[in-house]
């Protein structure tokens, strides 16, 4: 259990910073990024960013569902335009070529908005060639985390690493092939909500993201 997202991002910033203290373990020295994923990710990722001495920015991404079957992702979209497809999905759901460029559009249009208003207009980081270390509050089911790593790998990022403080088992163990490495201070069994691991879980508004992108260093 911890306190609030600033304990977890303490906890989380430790054990990050003990996995990748080895010389031929580091994500790149002052190259790294380390991205939040909106908005409850940002006040823990700006904990990991500030042990490391890394500059934060935020991850913005959205998953493109089946439209008869939202659950299932026909693949993902990022900023500047960067869509990851699984093309096996878009095959075996019979998705037309018309219909899918029109989810894309949809979705790109949410994703540039959303960047937009917690960026103040200002566009996301070039991440070509450069480690990335992607953190979230916590990881349920893991679909945002994976669309997360399609959209870095889209974009030539790597290595792209996921750090969380709690996180279903099954869904950490099923991101490990998505990820070049996973690092969860807790993977509890039975796992409920991500809130259900935090004393206090109060909502990130725009503003504390914006509040905290505006201190990091550049």
């Amino acid at each position: 259990m911890f306190q609030d997202r600033t304990d977890a991002g303490r906890q989380l910033a430790e054990l990050v910073s003990s996995r990748l203290s080895h010389p031929s373990r580091s994500p790149g020295g002052d190259g790294t990024l380390v991205l939040g994923l909106p908005r409850g990710g940002v006040p823990v990722a700006a904990v990991v960013a500030q042990a490391l001495g890394a500059r934060l920015d935020v991850l913005v991404v959205r998953k493109i569902g089946l439209p008869w079957q939202p659950e299932l992702a026909l693949g993902a979209v990022g900023e500047n335009g960067a869509v990851a497809l699984n093309a096996d999905v878009v095959r075996a759901g019979g998705v037309g070529q018309e219909q899918l460029d029109e989810l894309i559009r949809r979705t790109a249009q949410e994703v540039e908005e959303v960047a937009a208003q917690l960026r103040d207009g200002a566009g996301p980081p070039d991440v070509i060639g450069r480690a990335v270390i992607v953190v979230d509050d916590g990881v349920a089911t893991g679909a945002t985390a994976r669309a997360a790593a399609d959209v870095l790998r889209g974009m030539a990022a790597g290595p792209v690493i996921l750090a969380t403080p709690v996180a279903a088992l099954s869904s950490a163990d099923r991101l490990r092939s998505c990820f070049d490495e996973v690092i969860c201070v807790s993977t509890p069994v039975s796992f409920g909500s991500v809130g259900q691991h935090y004393e206090q879980f109060e909502q990130v508004s725009v503003a504390r993201v914006r509040q905290l992108l505006a201190g990091s260093p550049s």
